[in-house]
């Protein structure tokens, strides 16, 4: 990539060079606070990549992790798609690495492989239907009871899943570090110190951590319920960047992150995801002058990858768009 001087007035360089492109520029809610506020579209992976495909724009910028751009060529692979650092991975999907899934899928024939959509385009290539954290329940009702089901990358939003439907899916051992290591011991610190606040959580978490939630929906099913209890108290299980979003939606709520386990209860960085925070300003001037990184895939893999999404949303028509659309 050319490298560029990082202008002073950078806001409006990125302004400049998006309608010069003719780009969208994309940011998942876990995004620094600046980013989200020059996006033009804020969401969830899934529902972030189906507005993409919707707009003129030749070429997407995803300010998110490198499975969610991977999810935007799937679905848009006329465009160019940009990551601002190509370093931003996912422990999700570190943990679910392509040939050790091949191995396990065949070592249990009898079992169709439903994946969590948090998961690299190889991994979707080898699955029979992708589902979301609104949508699976819902897809899993279609199947019959005794259907040997697979289930990845997540354990937990997996256990979450076989509890909420009373199958018994085989888990991938796969986890977020973000869900996985918030204190359990300082959440119940903040309930005890916030006695009216609505535990709001992701099923990306313990299933310890779960059982204190009032509440338990993806991203934008935990923003859509503090849109409407607008001046209340909430505790988050989940990334902290959502936070930015929460205070811009219901200005009179309160919201408390929860620490991760390692903070110690200091809550320094709220329990952040360091791969999305890999992304910055500098990082999406840079990319967009120079139009590199490009996230590209083989017409085969985006061919493959592609059948188990279709699926999903398939089986998914009589929901309402939201529930599709979210991660």
């Amino acid at each position: 990539m050319k490298t560029s001087a990082i202008p002073s007035n950078l806001e409006e360089e990125i302004l400049r060079l998006k309608h010069e492109m003719n780009a969208v520029i994309l940011a998942h809610y876990y995004q620094e606070d600046d980013i989200q506020d020059i996006a033009d579209i804020i969401g969830d992976s899934l529902e972030l990549a189906r507005k993409a495909a919707e707009t003129d724009a030749d070429v997407i910028v995803f300010c998110g992790v490198k499975f969610m751009a991977e999810g935007a060529k799937i679905l848009s692979p006329q465009k160019k798609v940009l990551l601002p650092d190509m370093k931003a991975g996912c422990s999700l999907e570190f943990s679910c690495p392509p040939a050790q899934f091949k191995a396990f899928r065949e070592a249990h024939p009898d079992h169709i492989a439903i994946t969590y959509i948090n998961c690299s385009a190889e991994i979707k290539a080898l699955t029979d239907i992708i589902v979301t954290s609104s949508n699976a329940e819902h897809i899993l009702s279609q199947l019959p009871k005794d259907q040997k089901i697979i289930f990845a990358p997540d354990k937990f939003l997996g256990g979450y899943l076989n509890k909420k439907t009373g199958r018994d899916m085989l888990l991938w051992d796969g986890s977020c570090m973000v869900h996985e290591r918030f204190s359990e011991r300082e959440l119940i610190k903040l309930k005890e110190q916030h006695p009216k606040a609505h535990i709001i959580a992701h099923p990306e978490c313990p299933e310890s951590l779960l059982s204190y939630a009032h509440h338990i929906g993806s991203t934008s099913s935990l923003l859509k319920f503090t849109e409407t209890h607008p001046a209340q108290e909430f505790i988050v299980l989940t990334e902290a960047g959502i936070l930015h979003q929460m205070h811009k939606r219901s200005p009179g709520g309160t919201f408390y992150p929860v620490p991760s386990a390692l903070d110690g209860g200091a809550c320094v960085s709220c329990n952040t995801c360091p791969y999305m925070k890999l992304n910055t300003m500098e990082k999406l001037y840079l990319c967009m002058a120079g139009g590199a990184p490009e996230l590209e895939l083989s017409t085969d893999l985006i061919a493959a990858a592609k059948r188990p999404l279709t699926r999903m949303l398939e089986m998914s028509a009589s929901l309402a768009p939201t529930a599709i659309r979210n991660s």
